[in-house]
């Protein structure tokens, strides 16, 4: 009987201290040449991915990228480079939303790398090339105008805020041609008010745009149909004095003798 409470004895404590199979018990350190192996392992798929992506083989990149990113260490300075090599990748294979994960990865992941502004806006692109007309559903093209914006606001005086800003001016056309493209839509079934709330925001949202000629003519249409003399006026003046040569058919929508005399 003594002999069997000392095993129990034992038992218990190799269990309770975690020396053995407990939850306490220490991991090995993996051996060195395991180590070793791994890092070797990892450069190796870098420096292959990066040839694959150089040549342009987008899947092979992929592929070889994904295995890589997944045995860097954490803080590897090379997890950047590899999050913004596949990204583009990704983007070139037309996998536009996994794109803008990997260059967010980029940009807001731990210390911020050198390629976050490029990144950023790499993000912004993937998310234009998904709004791809004008009258499609604009979702897509809100998110790229709201990166672009962010990178202006997070790294100002960089260039690619410079870019940013110009993908800026490019959105603003295209959601100036939705908004003229619904206001003739409005004509076309004699919603004239409606028209003429649209091409007033598009003229006063999108100033710079090639939509705002076009616009102030439909909007000298609208109010000629409708009567609205001093409207006319006001507008056929804003014409005269910003785009004299530009808008269609001023000659005739705005002298004061056609104006007179139509109405």
């Amino acid at each position: 009987m003594m002999r069997w409470s000392g095993r129990v004895v034992l038992l218990g404590t190799v269990l309770g201290t975690g020396c053995l199979f407990g939850r306490g018990a220490p991991k090995p350190a993996p051996p060195a040449e395991t180590v070793e192996s791994t890092s070797r392992r990892t450069d190796s798929l870098m420096v292959v991915g990066e040839a694959h992506f150089r040549s342009g083989d987008w899947s092979k990149t992929i592929e070889v990228l994904n295995r890589a990113l997944l045995l860097l260490d954490y803080s590897d300075p090379r997890r950047a480079q590899g999050y913004f090599m596949l990204g583009e990748a990704k983007l070139a294979n037309g996998l536009q939303l996994e794109a803008v994960r990997e260059f967010r990865r980029v940009a807001d992941e731990g210390v911020v790398d050198s390629l976050a502004p490029a990144a950023l806006v790499r993000a912004g692109d993937a998310y234009a090339a998904l709004w791809r007309r004008p009258e499609l559903d604009p979702s897509y093209g809100e998110s790229a105008m709201a990166t672009y914006q962010e990178v202006s606001q997070r790294f100002p005086g960089t260039g690619a805020a410079v870019r940013a800003q110009q993908r800026v001016l490019g959105l603003h056309e295209k959601f100036a041609e939705k908004e003229l493209r619904s206001a003739r839509f409005y004509l076309k079934f004699k919603a004239t008010e409606s028209a003429i709330l649209t091409l007033r925001s598009l003229i006063a949202t999108y100033p710079r745009t090639r939509s705002v000629p076009p616009a102030l003519a439909s909007l000298v249409e609208a109010y000629r149909k409708l009567g609205y003399v001093e409207d006319l006026r006001e507008t056929c003046g804003y014409i005269d004095r910003f785009f004299p040569a530009v808008v269609p058919d001023v000659a005739y929508a705005c002298p004061a003798r056609a104006v007179t005399d139509t109405l």
